[in-house]
Protein backbone atom coordinates (compact mmCIF):
# COMPACT_ATOMS: atom_id res chain seq x y z
CA UNK A 1 0.00 0.00 0.00
CA UNK A 2 1.63 3.08 -0.25
CA UNK A 3 2.23 5.42 2.68
CA UNK A 4 -0.04 8.15 1.82
CA UNK A 5 -2.36 9.15 -1.20
CA UNK A 6 -2.27 12.84 -2.10
CA UNK A 7 -5.95 14.04 -1.07
CA UNK A 8 -7.76 15.64 -3.96
CA UNK A 9 -9.52 19.06 -4.19
CA UNK A 10 -13.35 18.47 -5.11
CA UNK A 11 -12.77 18.80 -8.82
CA UNK A 12 -9.98 16.53 -9.05
CA UNK A 13 -10.52 13.28 -10.15
CA UNK A 14 -8.48 10.68 -7.97
CA UNK A 15 -4.78 9.35 -10.22
CA UNK A 16 -2.75 6.60 -10.03
CA UNK A 17 0.21 9.14 -9.18
CA UNK A 18 -1.99 10.52 -6.35
CA UNK A 19 -2.77 6.93 -5.05
CA UNK A 20 0.83 5.79 -5.63
CA UNK A 21 2.81 8.76 -4.38
CA UNK A 22 5.33 9.37 -2.09
CA UNK A 23 4.51 10.80 1.37
CA UNK A 24 3.11 14.37 0.89
CA UNK A 25 3.66 16.65 4.56
CA UNK A 26 0.88 19.03 4.84
CA UNK A 27 1.74 22.37 4.06
CA UNK A 28 0.78 25.26 5.77
CA UNK A 29 -1.94 27.76 4.57
CA UNK A 30 -0.69 31.30 4.27
CA UNK A 31 -2.04 33.31 7.11
CA UNK A 32 -1.00 37.37 7.49
CA UNK A 33 1.60 39.04 5.58
CA UNK A 34 5.14 38.24 4.48
CA UNK A 35 8.04 39.31 2.74
CA UNK A 36 10.05 37.80 -0.03
CA UNK A 37 12.22 38.87 -3.02
CA UNK A 38 9.86 37.00 -5.24
CA UNK A 39 6.68 35.68 -5.25
CA UNK A 40 5.88 32.46 -7.06
CA UNK A 41 2.21 31.37 -7.67
CA UNK A 42 1.70 28.04 -8.69
CA UNK A 43 2.68 24.81 -7.12
CA UNK A 44 3.49 22.77 -10.05
CA UNK A 45 6.71 22.51 -12.24
CA UNK A 46 6.75 25.63 -13.52
CA UNK A 47 7.05 27.36 -9.95
CA UNK A 48 8.70 24.84 -7.75
CA UNK A 49 11.74 24.72 -10.58
CA UNK A 50 11.89 28.92 -10.64
CA UNK A 51 11.05 28.30 -7.06
CA UNK A 52 14.36 26.23 -6.85
CA UNK A 53 16.84 28.02 -9.03
CA UNK A 54 16.11 31.22 -7.39
CA UNK A 55 17.07 29.98 -3.89
CA UNK A 56 19.83 28.55 -5.11
CA UNK A 57 20.79 31.97 -6.53
CA UNK A 58 20.04 33.34 -2.51
CA UNK A 59 16.77 34.74 -3.24
CA UNK A 60 13.86 34.61 -0.54
CA UNK A 61 10.75 32.83 -2.22
CA UNK A 62 7.88 32.49 -1.60
CA UNK A 63 5.39 29.84 -3.42
CA UNK A 64 1.60 29.90 -3.06
CA UNK A 65 -0.55 26.88 -4.21
CA UNK A 66 -4.11 27.39 -4.46
CA UNK A 67 -4.69 23.24 -4.00
CA UNK A 68 -1.91 21.19 -3.13
CA UNK A 69 1.63 20.77 -4.71
CA UNK A 70 1.61 19.11 -7.88
CA UNK A 71 -2.52 19.46 -8.25
CA UNK A 72 -2.54 20.12 -11.93
CA UNK A 73 -1.25 19.00 -15.09
CA UNK A 74 2.47 18.57 -13.52
CA UNK A 75 0.46 16.09 -10.89
CA UNK A 76 -1.51 14.40 -13.58
CA UNK A 77 0.19 13.78 -17.48
CA UNK A 78 1.52 11.10 -18.89
CA UNK A 79 5.32 11.09 -17.54
CA UNK A 80 6.69 11.06 -20.41
CA UNK A 81 9.92 13.02 -20.72
CA UNK A 82 10.94 13.80 -24.29
CA UNK A 83 13.21 16.05 -26.14
CA UNK A 84 12.04 18.96 -27.44
CA UNK A 85 10.27 22.57 -26.34
CA UNK A 86 8.34 23.19 -28.76
CA UNK A 87 6.57 22.15 -32.18
CA UNK A 88 7.74 23.50 -35.83
CA UNK A 89 10.60 26.16 -34.09
CA UNK A 90 11.88 27.12 -38.25
CA UNK A 91 8.41 29.24 -38.31
CA UNK A 92 9.77 31.63 -35.97
CA UNK A 93 13.19 32.28 -38.19
CA UNK A 94 11.83 35.78 -39.33
CA UNK A 95 11.37 36.68 -35.54
CA UNK A 96 14.99 35.24 -33.88
CA UNK A 97 17.19 33.94 -36.76
CA UNK A 98 18.74 30.64 -38.10
CA UNK A 99 21.11 31.02 -34.83
CA UNK A 100 18.15 31.88 -32.58
CA UNK A 101 16.03 28.90 -33.82
CA UNK A 102 19.08 26.43 -33.58
CA UNK A 103 19.65 27.48 -30.17
CA UNK A 104 16.23 26.95 -29.23
CA UNK A 105 16.58 23.69 -30.05
CA UNK A 106 19.37 23.11 -28.39
CA UNK A 107 17.54 24.29 -25.06
CA UNK A 108 15.13 21.98 -26.21
CA UNK A 109 18.00 18.95 -25.66
CA UNK A 110 19.26 20.99 -22.21
CA UNK A 111 15.65 20.47 -20.93
CA UNK A 112 15.68 16.96 -20.57
CA UNK A 113 19.18 16.89 -19.05
CA UNK A 114 18.06 19.66 -16.30
CA UNK A 115 15.35 16.76 -15.47
CA UNK A 116 18.17 14.18 -15.23
CA UNK A 117 20.57 16.25 -12.99
CA UNK A 118 17.60 17.60 -10.56
CA UNK A 119 16.19 13.84 -10.37
CA UNK A 120 20.10 13.04 -9.45
CA UNK A 121 21.36 15.66 -7.19
CA UNK A 122 18.50 15.52 -5.15
CA UNK A 123 17.71 11.35 -5.27
CA UNK A 124 14.22 12.31 -6.15
CA UNK A 125 12.16 8.88 -5.99
CA UNK A 126 10.31 9.00 -9.41
CA UNK A 127 10.91 5.82 -11.38
CA UNK A 128 12.96 7.19 -14.00
CA UNK A 129 13.64 4.97 -17.11
CA UNK A 130 15.33 5.76 -20.04
CA UNK A 131 13.84 5.09 -23.67
CA UNK A 132 11.37 6.62 -25.92
CA UNK A 133 10.41 5.98 -29.02
CA UNK A 134 7.73 8.36 -31.89
CA UNK A 135 5.35 5.48 -33.26
CA UNK A 136 4.61 6.39 -37.42
CA UNK A 137 0.91 5.98 -38.10
CA UNK A 138 1.90 6.64 -41.61
CA UNK A 139 5.26 6.76 -44.07
CA UNK A 140 4.91 10.60 -44.12
CA UNK A 141 5.65 10.36 -41.01
CA UNK A 142 8.18 7.78 -41.11
CA UNK A 143 9.72 10.63 -43.66
CA UNK A 144 9.42 13.54 -40.61
CA UNK A 145 11.78 11.21 -38.18
CA UNK A 146 14.48 10.74 -40.60
CA UNK A 147 14.33 14.49 -40.72
CA UNK A 148 14.34 14.35 -37.15
CA UNK A 149 17.13 12.48 -36.47
CA UNK A 150 19.78 14.17 -39.01
CA UNK A 151 18.75 17.47 -37.02
CA UNK A 152 19.87 15.84 -33.95
CA UNK A 153 22.87 14.71 -35.05
CA UNK A 154 23.69 18.12 -36.64
CA UNK A 155 23.05 19.53 -32.87
CA UNK A 156 25.54 17.09 -31.47
CA UNK A 157 22.44 14.74 -29.86
CA UNK A 158 24.95 12.36 -27.40
CA UNK A 159 22.26 9.97 -27.24
CA UNK A 160 21.22 6.95 -29.44
CA UNK A 161 18.58 7.30 -32.07
CA UNK A 162 17.56 5.10 -34.46
CA UNK A 163 14.80 4.90 -37.11
CA UNK A 164 12.37 1.67 -37.05
CA UNK A 165 11.01 -0.06 -40.41
CA UNK A 166 7.37 -1.49 -39.98
CA UNK A 167 8.79 -5.11 -39.52
CA UNK A 168 11.31 -3.85 -36.69
CA UNK A 169 8.04 -2.69 -34.39
CA UNK A 170 7.61 -5.65 -32.28
CA UNK A 171 10.91 -4.61 -30.76
CA UNK A 172 9.29 -1.62 -28.96
CA UNK A 173 5.60 -2.38 -29.14
CA UNK A 174 3.18 -5.46 -29.24
CA UNK A 175 0.74 -4.04 -31.99
CA UNK A 176 0.97 -3.82 -36.20
CA UNK A 177 -0.70 -0.56 -35.88
CA UNK A 178 2.53 1.63 -36.80
CA UNK A 179 4.37 1.65 -40.27
CA UNK A 180 7.51 2.87 -38.13
CA UNK A 181 9.10 4.86 -35.35
CA UNK A 182 12.14 6.43 -34.06
CA UNK A 183 14.34 5.36 -31.17
CA UNK A 184 15.34 8.07 -28.73
CA UNK A 185 17.14 7.20 -25.74
CA UNK A 186 17.78 10.01 -24.45
CA UNK A 187 14.29 10.80 -23.43
CA UNK A 188 12.21 8.41 -21.17
CA UNK A 189 9.39 8.36 -18.45
CA UNK A 190 8.81 9.01 -14.83
CA UNK A 191 6.21 9.02 -11.95
CA UNK A 192 5.48 13.02 -12.53
CA UNK A 193 4.10 13.49 -8.75
CA UNK A 194 6.93 12.14 -7.50
CA UNK A 195 9.13 14.64 -9.22
CA UNK A 196 6.73 17.55 -8.21
CA UNK A 197 6.85 16.43 -4.46
CA UNK A 198 10.61 15.82 -4.29
CA UNK A 199 11.47 19.20 -5.95
CA UNK A 200 9.05 20.68 -3.19
CA UNK A 201 10.82 19.44 -1.02
CA UNK A 202 14.22 20.17 -2.20
CA UNK A 203 13.30 24.00 -2.04
CA UNK A 204 12.27 24.06 1.35
CA UNK A 205 15.45 22.46 2.29
CA UNK A 206 17.34 25.27 0.41
CA UNK A 207 14.45 27.93 2.12
CA UNK A 208 11.71 28.30 -0.05
CA UNK A 209 8.19 28.46 1.84
CA UNK A 210 5.68 26.69 0.26
CA UNK A 211 1.72 27.43 1.20
CA UNK A 212 -0.68 25.08 0.12
CA UNK A 213 -4.56 25.84 -0.05
CA UNK A 214 -3.84 29.29 -0.73
CA UNK A 215 -5.04 30.49 -3.67
CA UNK A 216 -4.09 34.08 -5.15
CA UNK A 217 -7.50 36.37 -5.32
CA UNK A 218 -5.87 39.56 -5.89
CA UNK A 219 -2.31 41.46 -7.28
CA UNK A 220 -1.60 44.88 -6.79
CA UNK A 221 0.83 45.64 -9.45
CA UNK A 222 3.55 48.00 -9.01
CA UNK A 223 7.55 48.16 -7.85
CA UNK A 224 6.57 46.60 -4.99
CA UNK A 225 3.80 43.69 -5.90
CA UNK A 226 1.54 42.39 -3.41
CA UNK A 227 -0.43 39.27 -3.93
CA UNK A 228 -3.36 38.61 -1.62
CA UNK A 229 -5.36 35.36 -0.50
CA UNK A 230 -8.04 34.64 1.46
CA UNK A 231 -5.76 34.43 4.95
CA UNK A 232 -2.97 36.78 4.28
CA UNK A 233 -0.80 38.45 1.32
CA UNK A 234 2.92 38.44 -0.34
CA UNK A 235 4.86 41.68 -0.23
CA UNK A 236 7.83 40.97 -3.11
CA UNK A 237 9.50 42.91 -5.37
CA UNK A 238 8.98 40.37 -8.30
CA UNK A 239 6.29 38.16 -8.93
CA UNK A 240 6.33 34.51 -11.16
CA UNK A 241 2.86 33.63 -12.68
CA UNK A 242 3.59 29.52 -13.29
CA UNK A 243 -0.26 28.41 -13.42
CA UNK A 244 -0.54 27.60 -16.99
CA UNK A 245 -3.84 26.04 -17.98
CA UNK A 246 -5.06 27.15 -14.84
CA UNK A 247 -4.37 30.48 -14.74
CA UNK A 248 -7.81 31.24 -14.76
CA UNK A 249 -9.19 34.88 -14.84
CA UNK A 250 -5.84 35.88 -12.55
CA UNK A 251 -4.54 37.98 -15.11
CA UNK A 252 -6.65 38.34 -18.24
CA UNK A 253 -3.90 39.22 -20.81
CA UNK A 254 -2.11 36.22 -20.42
CA UNK A 255 -4.70 33.54 -19.53
CA UNK A 256 -6.52 34.70 -23.49
CA UNK A 257 -2.89 33.25 -24.77
CA UNK A 258 -3.69 29.86 -23.24
CA UNK A 259 -5.97 27.37 -23.92
CA UNK A 260 -6.92 24.85 -21.70
CA UNK A 261 -7.36 21.64 -23.39
CA UNK A 262 -8.21 18.11 -21.53
CA UNK A 263 -6.34 15.05 -21.65
CA UNK A 264 -7.54 12.00 -20.34
CA UNK A 265 -5.53 8.93 -19.07
CA UNK A 266 -6.37 5.33 -17.82
CA UNK A 267 -4.28 2.91 -15.63
CA UNK A 268 -4.87 -0.97 -15.58
CA UNK A 269 -4.49 -3.28 -13.15
CA UNK A 270 -0.96 -4.56 -12.62
CA UNK A 271 -0.13 -6.92 -15.44
CA UNK A 272 1.77 -9.89 -15.49
CA UNK A 273 5.76 -10.00 -16.83
CA UNK A 274 4.76 -11.66 -19.33
CA UNK A 275 2.06 -9.33 -20.11
CA UNK A 276 3.99 -6.36 -19.83
CA UNK A 277 6.82 -7.24 -22.12
CA UNK A 278 4.28 -8.10 -25.29
CA UNK A 279 3.33 -4.94 -25.13
CA UNK A 280 6.16 -2.85 -24.38
CA UNK A 281 9.33 -5.20 -24.81
CA UNK A 282 11.87 -2.64 -23.96
CA UNK A 283 9.46 -0.66 -21.32
CA UNK A 284 9.49 2.56 -23.64
CA UNK A 285 7.50 5.46 -23.42
CA UNK A 286 5.73 5.83 -27.01
CA UNK A 287 3.81 8.47 -28.94
CA UNK A 288 1.95 8.42 -31.94
CA UNK A 289 1.46 11.37 -34.56
CA UNK A 290 -2.41 12.19 -35.17
CA UNK A 291 -3.71 15.17 -34.07
CA UNK A 292 -6.05 13.10 -31.06
CA UNK A 293 -2.73 11.54 -30.17
CA UNK A 294 -2.36 8.11 -28.54
CA UNK A 295 0.68 8.49 -25.67
CA UNK A 296 1.06 5.61 -23.56
CA UNK A 297 3.90 3.12 -20.87
CA UNK A 298 4.46 0.92 -18.27
CA UNK A 299 4.28 2.05 -14.76
CA UNK A 300 6.64 0.45 -12.43
CA UNK A 301 4.33 -2.03 -11.05
CA UNK A 302 3.53 -2.93 -14.30
CA UNK A 303 0.01 -0.86 -15.09
CA UNK A 304 -0.13 0.17 -18.69
CA UNK A 305 -1.18 3.93 -19.23
CA UNK A 306 -2.66 4.97 -21.58
CA UNK A 307 -3.40 8.46 -22.60
CA UNK A 308 -4.45 11.20 -25.32
CA UNK A 309 -8.17 11.61 -26.89
CA UNK A 310 -6.75 15.86 -26.49
CA UNK A 311 -10.07 18.12 -25.61
CA UNK A 312 -10.58 21.51 -26.53
CA UNK A 313 -14.12 21.64 -26.74
CA UNK A 314 -13.74 22.34 -23.18
CA UNK A 315 -16.26 19.74 -21.95
CA UNK A 316 -15.01 16.38 -20.12
CA UNK A 317 -15.84 12.63 -20.81
CA UNK A 318 -18.55 11.52 -18.16
CA UNK A 319 -16.95 8.39 -18.17
CA UNK A 320 -13.47 8.76 -19.06
CA UNK A 321 -12.65 5.16 -18.77
CA UNK A 322 -15.24 4.49 -20.94
CA UNK A 323 -14.09 6.48 -23.54
CA UNK A 324 -10.46 5.64 -23.49
CA UNK A 325 -10.81 2.09 -23.50
CA UNK A 326 -11.66 1.47 -26.93
CA UNK A 327 -9.01 3.57 -28.06
CA UNK A 328 -6.59 1.55 -26.07
CA UNK A 329 -7.96 -1.93 -27.46
CA UNK A 330 -7.73 -0.35 -30.55
CA UNK A 331 -3.97 -0.68 -30.41
CA UNK A 332 -3.63 -3.76 -27.95
CA UNK A 333 -6.75 -5.80 -28.63
CA UNK A 334 -5.50 -8.44 -26.18
CA UNK A 335 -6.38 -6.38 -23.38
CA UNK A 336 -9.94 -6.59 -23.63
CA UNK A 337 -10.37 -8.79 -20.29
CA UNK A 338 -7.72 -6.76 -18.55
CA UNK A 339 -9.40 -4.02 -15.92
CA UNK A 340 -9.07 -0.75 -15.94
CA UNK A 341 -8.57 0.71 -11.76
CA UNK A 342 -7.82 3.91 -12.55
CA UNK A 343 -8.85 6.76 -14.71
CA UNK A 344 -8.16 10.64 -14.87
CA UNK A 345 -7.96 13.77 -16.94
CA UNK A 346 -6.54 17.28 -16.86
CA UNK A 347 -5.75 20.62 -18.18
CA UNK A 348 -2.80 21.37 -20.54
CA UNK A 349 -1.65 24.75 -21.87
CA UNK A 350 -1.95 25.22 -25.14
CA UNK A 351 -0.49 28.79 -27.37
CA UNK A 352 -1.67 29.12 -30.75
CA UNK A 353 1.44 28.72 -31.95
CA UNK A 354 2.43 25.72 -29.90
CA UNK A 355 6.10 27.45 -28.21
CA UNK A 356 6.26 27.84 -24.56
CA UNK A 357 5.22 31.57 -23.70
CA UNK A 358 7.90 32.64 -21.49
CA UNK A 359 8.60 36.33 -20.71
CA UNK A 360 7.69 38.84 -18.45
CA UNK A 361 4.43 41.49 -18.85
CA UNK A 362 5.51 44.93 -20.68
CA UNK A 363 3.84 47.09 -18.08
CA UNK A 364 4.69 45.42 -15.42
CA UNK A 365 8.53 44.97 -15.70
CA UNK A 366 8.51 42.80 -12.43
CA UNK A 367 5.89 40.60 -13.53
CA UNK A 368 7.17 37.49 -14.99
CA UNK A 369 5.69 34.27 -16.07
CA UNK A 370 5.75 30.63 -18.06
CA UNK A 371 3.07 28.84 -19.84
CA UNK A 372 1.36 26.67 -22.45
CA UNK A 373 4.38 23.64 -22.90
CA UNK A 374 1.59 22.38 -25.65
CA UNK A 375 2.47 18.72 -24.23
CA UNK A 376 5.77 19.13 -23.58
CA UNK A 377 5.31 20.15 -20.19
CA UNK A 378 8.02 17.92 -17.98
CA UNK A 379 10.95 19.02 -19.36
CA UNK A 380 10.08 22.88 -20.51
CA UNK A 381 8.80 23.69 -17.33
CA UNK A 382 12.28 22.88 -15.87
CA UNK A 383 13.86 24.69 -18.40
CA UNK A 384 11.86 27.72 -17.98
CA UNK A 385 12.50 27.66 -14.49
CA UNK A 386 15.98 28.11 -15.36
CA UNK A 387 15.40 30.62 -17.73
CA UNK A 388 13.42 32.84 -14.93
CA UNK A 389 15.62 32.49 -12.30
CA UNK A 390 18.76 34.01 -14.45
CA UNK A 391 16.67 36.54 -16.11
CA UNK A 392 15.28 37.71 -12.48
CA UNK A 393 18.41 37.35 -10.78
CA UNK A 394 20.26 39.57 -13.64
CA UNK A 395 21.91 36.08 -15.06
CA UNK A 396 21.01 36.55 -18.71
CA UNK A 397 22.24 34.14 -20.41
CA UNK A 398 20.28 34.67 -24.00
CA UNK A 399 17.69 32.14 -23.58
CA UNK A 400 15.23 33.82 -21.63
CA UNK A 401 15.42 37.00 -24.22
CA UNK A 402 14.93 34.82 -27.55
CA UNK A 403 11.43 33.35 -26.30
CA UNK A 404 10.40 36.55 -25.08
CA UNK A 405 10.96 38.16 -28.65
CA UNK A 406 8.03 35.83 -29.93
CA UNK A 407 5.29 36.95 -30.02
CA UNK A 408 1.79 35.06 -28.82
CA UNK A 409 -1.55 35.89 -29.94
CA UNK A 410 -4.62 36.02 -27.77
CA UNK A 411 -7.19 33.43 -28.59
CA UNK A 412 -10.25 34.88 -30.38
CA UNK A 413 -13.69 34.18 -29.39
CA UNK A 414 -13.29 35.35 -25.88
CA UNK A 415 -13.35 33.11 -22.76
CA UNK A 416 -16.34 31.17 -23.57
CA UNK A 417 -16.10 31.26 -27.63
CA UNK A 418 -12.04 29.98 -28.26
CA UNK A 419 -12.69 26.86 -27.15
CA UNK A 420 -15.44 25.89 -29.62
CA UNK A 421 -13.59 27.94 -32.25
CA UNK A 422 -10.65 25.64 -31.80
CA UNK A 423 -12.28 22.79 -31.66
CA UNK A 424 -13.54 22.72 -35.20
CA UNK A 425 -9.79 23.93 -36.53
CA UNK A 426 -8.68 20.63 -34.74
CA UNK A 427 -11.65 18.74 -36.39
CA UNK A 428 -10.47 20.25 -40.00
CA UNK A 429 -7.47 18.75 -39.01
CA UNK A 430 -8.07 15.04 -38.05
CA UNK A 431 -10.01 15.19 -41.39
CA UNK A 432 -7.02 15.97 -43.42
CA UNK A 433 -5.64 13.01 -41.52
CA UNK A 434 -7.67 10.59 -43.30
CA UNK A 435 -6.23 12.02 -46.89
Amino acid sequence: MPPRAQQPAPDHIASYYAASSLPQPELPVLKGEVLADVCVVGGGFSGLNTALELAERGLSVVLLEAHRIGWGASGRNGGQLIRGVGHGLDQFTNVIGVDGVRQMKLMGLEAVEIVRQRIERFQIPCDLTWGYCDLANKPRDLEGFAEDAEELRSLGYRYETRLLQAHEMHTVVGSTRYVGGLIDMGSGHLHPLNLALGEAAAAQRLGVQLFEQSAVTRIDYGPEVKVHTAGGAVRANTLVLGCNAYLNNLNPELSGKVLPAGSYIIATEPLSEEQAHALLPQNMAVCDQRVALDYYRLSADRRLLFGGACHYSGRDPKDIAAYMRPKMLDVFPQLGAVRIDYQWGGMIGIGANRLPQIGRLKDQPNVYYAQAYSGHGVNATHLAGKLLAEAISGQHSGGFDLFAKVPHITFPGGKHLRSPLLALGMLWHQLKELV
